[in-house]
């Protein structure tokens, strides 16, 4: 199995999946062609699963993130969490911007949906 990796564009983000349980989205997500963009990712993510690592950590990191862009990462969510039928395990880090309450609350409404803990991590904004 291959590393997938879509680079940022000014409307989707940052793609980074590893065959060893590594996987990083990041930047902003407003492409309204979700089923288009995220096909390879669900691609990939079909074939993980059927040998996923003994953890996989999912980092998600969003600048923005629109409502397509969000069923869709919540669909790809659903079909991580199956890895536990293999008795491996996940861990989900959301990663916010201190003072983004959009962006915390839309994962929070992540963790409600899919019924998991997911581990907020404030990011300090830098000042100079």
């Amino acid at each position: 199995m291959q590393e997938l990796k879509i680079a940022p564009s000014k409307n989707t983000p940052e793609v980074y999946m590893s065959p060893q349980g590594i996987i990083k989205i990041k930047g902003r997500s407003i492409y309204e062609n979700t089923e288009v963009f995220f096909a390879p990712v669900e691609t990939w993510i079909n074939e993980y699963i059927v040998n996923p690592a003994q953890l996989t950590t999912i980092d998600l990191n969003f600048e923005y993130c629109n409502s397509s862009s969000a069923k869709a990462l919540i669909n790809m969510l659903k079909q991580i969490k199956n890895v536990k039928s293999k008795n491996k395990s996940f861990v989900i880090n959301w990663y916010y911007e201190d003072g983004d309450d959009d962006i915390l609350e839309r994962g929070e409404y992540f963790a409600a949906i899919l019924g998991v803990p997911m581990n907020f991590i404030k990011l300090q904004l830098l000042s100079f």
